[in-house]
């Protein structure tokens, strides 16, 4: 794989990933005449929650659902220049736009104006795009398992780059399919963001690991995925480096975790096999998931990646892949109490969408 390193014409940076054979350099220039970005993030603490909430109010300009031949993530064309400056490209990263995290962020006083309680702090991080073909019209499941394993190693490249930034403390690949999920850009894309701290659920998975762990002297998600494994009932399919099974406490009405047979902490710690076998099991699952309602299915999908200083003897690398679709045509809402309390309801049992997906394949 070529890597190549450019800038924008407002100074980000965009990195071309090739892994066609005899890909042209990378020598195309932004021509475009844009402002220096001057985002204006920032966090505060909820002092109820001890949790951090970004606020990002640039991002309400960000582009909307353009028309496809304003797509800002197809190449360039002559007369309609893109974020990509160069007629084609296999695989692209490069800094968000209108991001909700990023570098330059002015100071800010330590706390919120007549509430002590309340901290705040410049939302310094990274936020990153990440196009994963210059076809508009395809989905990551249309992609072959070559462009699938080209995928994994910019997301490795980009965990290890972003984790090396000052502040950065947990880095989270992830990509956003579908308008019910609230995509506003159709190509086929992702995001990398760099979090200035350990986000909520992962301090909540460490926890239940490290306490799992003292009582039992073994990794949880090992246990868990053994147990998995051996029951078969909730098992969406299997390779010989990892298993995707439907957890049996989901959440949602589609769900599927994608779990390496190993112990690794993320993304880059993973070898060149389990690279490559990862990518034809995703296209299975991603298969089986167009196929339970027969149309593209709208989903998260989520990489749970050990944070960059702190638990990453406890973690278990896992890719979380959801839908908010109960049904072809209905959504799950989260109504009163999984949004007012956070606790879950789920209409479907876990061992029944298991079985769906196993027979949608």
């Amino acid at each position: 794989m070529k890597r190549t390193a450019r800038r924008l014409a407002d100074g980000r940076e965009i990195i071309y990933f090739d892994d066609t054979p005899g890909a042209p350099p990378r020598t195309a220039v932004d021509t475009r005449d844009l402002p220096r970005a001057q985002p204006l993030s920032e966090v505060r603490r909820d002092p109820l929650t001890g949790e951090w909430v970004a606020i990002a109010a640039h991002r309400q300009t960000r582009t909307y659902k353009p028309p496809a031949d304003l797509c800002p993530l197809c190449p360039s064309a002559p007369g309609r220049p893109t974020e990509i400056p160069e007629p084609d490209y296999d695989v692209v990263v490069f800094e968000n736009r209108f991001p909700s995290f990023a570098q330059g962020v002015p100071e800010l006083p330590p706390t919120v104006e007549g509430m002590p309680m309340v901290a705040r702090a410049p939302g310094r991080g990274y936020c990153e795009v990440v196009c994963f073909t210059p076809d508009h019209d395809k989905s990551f499941g249309e992609l072959p398992p070559s462009r699938v394993r080209t995928v994994v190693d910019v997301w490795a490249d980009r965990t290890a780059a972003l984790g090396a930034m000052p502040g950065v403390e947990q880095v989270f690949p992830f990509e956003n399919r579908g308008e019910e999920i609230g995509v506003t850009l159709h190509h086929p894309h992702g995001q990398v963001y760099g979090y200035p701290f350990v986000t909520p659920r992962t301090e909540r998975v460490l926890a239940a690991a490290a306490d799992y762990r003292a009582r039992h002297g073994r990794p949880l998600l090992g246990d868990v995925l053994a147990a998995e494994r051996a029951a078969g009932t909730r098992v969406v399919g299997a390779s010989e480096h990892w298993t995707a099974f439907v957890p049996a406490a989901a959440r949602w009405p589609v769900e599927v975790h994608v779990v390496p047979h190993r112990q690794v902490p993320d993304l880059p710690a993973l070898t060149d096999a389990e690279r490559d076998d990862f990518a034809h099991l995703y296209l299975e699952v991603l298969r089986r998931l167009d196929g339970l309602y027969r149309r593209p299915l709208p989903y998260i999908a989520a990489w749970h990646q050990a944070p960059v200083r702190t638990g990453r003897d406890l973690a278990w690398l896992r890719l979380e892949v959801f839908s908010v679709l109960r049904s072809a045509d209905k959504l799950k809402y989260l109504a009163g109490s999984e949004s007012g309390m956070g606790v879950w309801i789920n209409d479907a049992t876990p061992e029944r969408i298991a079985e769906r997906l196993r027979a949608a394949g």
